[in-house]
């Protein structure tokens, strides 16, 4: 199809202004963004489109998402009442997502459309996930619906309980790129992602919010210890890895999910190492949610997502040698709630060097000591580790530790970030500027 044959997307009309009545609002919204799809639809797929059909494409897209964002900012309290039956269900991301598909056509992309970008490598999706982002971005801005949302993501995953059943049945727990296992008082949890550095993909986020789950769900275990395995990398055969962030590759292949591992990451199982779980509603009990100490144990280096980690964690050892970094700059996305945290721990002068110009830090030299406590030969890890489980034992240490993460990251202040995390995020990972550059390292492997 030619460029003059292709619809002119000059005819589609202003997005609609909310007028305040919910469903009169809706079903404006979701007129307008039928027939925005339509004409989405009659272009060719992405990588067949010359320069004039992907600038129609692009208003097309802006012009929906700037019809969703104005529905939104007058109707996010409500469609979240809507959705969530007044806040008596606890829907995650995707259960939430669906619900507005069904009760809301036209809010959020449908899943016929999200599915076809799955299957497409990053470069050639139509960036579906952005309207997500717009979704997420508004609920959280409200401080009720917000709130709830944060609090669901803080109760236990799906099927996790029944692994909880299994590992105090034999102290071991073995998923697709985790393994948890009991020694007195701690669990170790081992990050198996062994062919590609320890890097997180879907995978093993989904599998570390398990783990964490069950490790805070065990009463008889008081501490949790991170860890990354051995790696098949030859430049480090025989040797643990802590982590290597995210996995580019998978984000170049269009396997890296927005909701399940962007969003869902910093709501689940990273939120839950700082802030604890929330099993059941709360009722009387103070603070609700079930805390432990974590200690993180790193071999060679922490990077990206793995230095996140060492953010929200209560004892950081490090063998001699290795080294934490936030390469954002580098990679051109959000690393997580790094920018949150860490100015915290060092300063925003020295934040400023690692997240805008990529400054390692390395065990042992100056600065590196505001994230990590204690620095040790590689043989002696072991040891210093479980030095540091029988220091955060105590009882009274989980207490009080609930109250540090209330004292250091209050829920209003974690919302209003996540919030615009959410939309920030979703953004990036379709920027130009960060498709190059997996595009560039692809090309390069």
């Amino acid at each position: 199809m030619s460029s003059a044959m292709l619809p002119d997307t000059h005819a589609l009309p202003s997005p609609p202004v909310p007028r305040g009545q919910l469903a009169t609002d809706a079903e404006a919204l979701r007129r307008y963004a039928e027939r925005a799809e339509r004409r989405l639809t009659l272009l060719p797929p992405r990588p067949e489109r010359d320069a004039a059909q992907e600038a129609q494409a692009d208003a097309l897209r802006d012009a929906c998402r700037t019809a969703r964002h104005s529905f939104l900012a007058r109707h996010a309290e409500q469609v979240y009442e809507v959705l969530t039956e007044g806040r008596a269900r606890r829907l995650r991301l995707n259960p939430l997502v669906r619900e507005a598909q069904a009760r809301f056509p036209g809010l959020v992309p449908a899943e016929a459309r999200l599915a076809e970008d799955r299957d497409r490598v990053q470069a050639q999706k139509e960036g579906h996930e952005i309207d997500l982002g717009v979704f997420f971005g508004a609920l959280l801005r409200c401080a009720v619906a917000g709130t709830h949302l944060m609090e669901t993501m803080l109760h236990t995953a799906p099927g996790s309980q029944a692994l909880l059943e299994d590992f105090r049945r034999t102290d071991r727990l073995e998923l697709n790129s985790v393994h948890v296992e009991r020694r007195g008082p701690a669990a170790h949890v081992t990050f198996r992602n062994s062919h590609c550095l320890n890097a997180e993909d879907n995978q093993l986020i989904a599998d570390l919010e398990s783990a964490v789950d069950v490790v805070l769900l065990d009463d008889r275990v008081r501490v949790g210890v991170l860890r990354g395995g051995g790696v098949d990398h030859p430049r480090y055969a025989g040797r643990r890895v802590f982590s290597a962030g995210i996995n580019l590759k998978d984000l170049r292949n269009g396997a890296i999910s927005y909701l399940d591992f962007l969003l869902g990451r910093e709501l689940g199982y990273v939120n839950k190492l700082a802030h604890g779980l929330l099993p059941t509603e709360s009722g009387w009990r103070v603070p609700a949610a079930v805390h432990k100490p974590w200690v993180a144990a790193v071999d060679t280096f922490a990077i990206g997502g793995g230095m996140q980690l060492l953010l929200v964690v209560d004892r950081v050892i490090a063998e001699d040698g290795a080294f934490f970094s936030l390469p954002a700059a580098d990679e051109g996305i959000v690393p997580g709630l790094g920018n949150l945290r860490l100015t915290r721990l060092t300063g925003a002068r020295m934040a400023r060097q690692v997240l805008l110009s990529g400054r390692r830090l390395r065990a042992g030299e100056p600065g590196a000591e505001l994230v990590c406590d204690e620095v040790v030969p590689a043989g002696e890890l072991h040891d210093a580790v479980e030095r540091a489980v029988a220091d955060l034992a105590g009882p009274a240490v989980a207490a009080n530790r609930a109250m540090l993460a209330l004292a250091e990251e209050p829920w209003s202040h974690l919302r209003s970030y996540l919030a615009e995390f959410a939309v920030v995020q979703a953004q990036r990972i379709y920027s130009a500027d960060v498709i190059a550059r997996v595009e560039s390292r692809w090309a390069g492997a």
